[in-house]
């Protein structure tokens, strides 16, 4: 499985890519494989705060739901658009064209508590 060493994950399984105090997040390739086909992408979270952890919208697949935990602190500006008419795309290319959000973020120093690469490998062997 892939996991890029340029971004940092959560035990929940999200990614996270931070530039600046902007982060894109989506969910992991273990995450996307455990759930199966995603079949829809809903997340009606956009203009809204959240503190880290919290659940800011679900991803469906054929044979469940999963609530989406928020990786960092701050307030979500956008939802990937691709995602409405091809939820697909969190299978094909979960850490491109599969990102599920776009934040800004309220405290980057919390980005240096998330996993590497290299210990969510681990948490999930």
């Amino acid at each position: 499985m892939n996991f890029p060493d340029n971004l940092r994950y959560t035990k929940d399984h999200e990614w996270v890519k931070l530039e600046g105090n902007t982060a894109t997040v989506g969910i992991t390739e273990f995450a996307q494989k455990e759930l199966g086909d995603i079949v829809y992408v809903d997340i009606d979270t956009v203009g809204k705060s959240f503190d880290a952890e919290a659940v800011f919208g679900t991803v469906e697949a054929v044979k469940t739901v999963s609530d989406l935990f928020l990786p960092l602190s701050g307030t979500i500006d956008k939802v990937n658009p691709a995602l409405a008419n091809q939820p697909e795309l969190v299978n094909t290319n979960p850490y491109e064209d599969g990102w599920m959000i776009k934040m800004t973020v309220t405290d980057p120093a919390e980005y240096d508590n998330l996993l590497t690469a290299e210990a969510y490998q681990k948490l999930i062997s």
